[in-house]
């Protein structure tokens, strides 16, 4: 006889229901703690419950899935999808209807990667905050300047320029003058807007309290680079040793970089096996157009949700496939030019086009052959 059980999980509680097929029912409340869910082993075992149901809500599922992925059968179902299976469903109700749905073969299982792979997006999710956090901390540089009239930010390219830092680094031991601040200004940048202008963008009025928080926001940019380059060389080494096969086909596919191919194989990881098609990889990483449809006419043809993260990494690779002459990538993007795409949409269409190829290449366990891929997917430029 068939025993499952649903689990309602908060933040600070688990509902539990177990159901079997003869429609017995046990409902228990159980903590969150270590002790608590290992008690809910105990009690699921003891009722030789051998399938497991929860929602992925937030990443309070996490620590209870490492505790019980041992002994049981886990699923996790995306929250959305049980929501539109009709039926009742209430805050009381919810592990029931976990278990009901599960006992009666209604749910379908969300990607839950192995240990490893959860290691290697760790370290991934850390990078995407420290850069959010790199990029905050260069805007509040960029302010105290503007508000002690420096313009610096108007002529370089970025405020993450050599010149910029240089800059800033002299005005925070207390350099003031605009003469001598004009030295440290990249040539490049001088000549295409002359000297003059720029010794004039330097000349402000510089307090202490502005070299104070510039010191401050400076440590914390050489802080957060210094954690980001650790992230990236620990991922980078753990895919190495774990991945060396996966992550040695991505890096030779144009576009694709060190950082890009670890982020890569820590979102879909090398078993193309737990993805039917190319397909299916595509939807699940959100990048296949909608299907919004009616009467005849199309509504919508955007990018559906999906992994955000991996999507990202997908869409820096293909603006830089995009760019290297001579490759499929390169002479996709124009020849989707030609027919008046616009270069977000063609972006988009290329970094679909790399995952499907990264699916096919670690599925095959195959290298990227260039020739073929530009005779296959465009012959008339080929």
């Amino acid at each position: 006889m068939r025993t499952v059980s649903g689990l309602d999980i908060h933040k600070d509680s688990i509902f539990m229901c177990i159901l079997d097929e003869q429609g017995k029912k046990t409902e228990e409340k159980f903590g969150v703690t270590t002790r608590e869910i290992k008690r809910l082993g105990s009690v699921m075992r003891s009722h030789i419950v051998s399938e497991v149901c929860m929602e992925s809500t937030g990443i309070y599922w996490i620590p209870v899935w490492r505790l019980l992925e041992n002994d049981f059968q886990l699923r996790l179902v995306n929250a959305q999808f049980l929501k539109q299976l009709p039926g009742r469903k209430s805050d009381v109700k919810d592990a029931e209807w976990i278990a009901t749905v599960l006992l009666k073969e209604l749910v379908r299982d969300s990607f839950v990667p192995d240990g490893n792979i959860q290691s290697l997006r760790q370290y991934g999710r850390r990078i995407n905050e420290i850069n959010k956090d790199l990029v905050r901390c260069q805007q509040r540089i960029d302010m105290i300047l503007q508000r002690c009239n420096i313009r610096l930010s108007n002529y370089v390219s970025n405020v993450d320029s050599k010149s910029y830092r240089k800059v800033v680094d002299a005005l925070i031991k207390g350099e003031s003058s605009s003469c001598e601040l004009v030295k440290l200004v990249h040539g490049r940048t001088i000549n295409r807007f002359s000297k003059s202008i720029i010794e004039d963008a330097l000349e402000g009025d510089v307090k202490q309290s502005d070299r104070d928080l510039l010191k401050q926001y400076t440590q914390m940019l050489d802080l957060y680079q210094l954690q980001k380059q650790q992230c990236v060389d620990s991922m980078i080494q753990k895919c190495r040793e774990l991945y060396p096969k996966a992550f040695s086909i991505l890096l030779g596919i144009c576009g694709i970089d060190k950082l890009s191919a670890a982020i890569i194989i820590s979102e879909i990881g090398d078993n193309m096996k737990l993805f039917a098609t190319a397909a299916a990889l595509v939807s699940w990483a959100g990048l296949r157009p909608r299907n919004d449809e009616s009467a005849g006419k199309i509504h919508s043809r955007k990018i559906t949700h999906g992994n955000k993260y991996l999507r990202k990494a997908l869409m820096e690779c293909a603006w830089g496939a995009s760019r290297n002459i001579g490759s499929v990538f390169y002479c996709r993007f124009w020849h989707l030019k030609e027919m008046k795409k616009h270069h977000n949409a063609i972006i988009v269409a290329i970094a679909r086009q790399l995952l499907t190829i990264i699916w096919t290449l670690l599925s095959k366990e195959e290298k990227f052959d260039s020739e073929y891929h530009l005779k296959k997917h465009i012959p008339s430029i080929a």
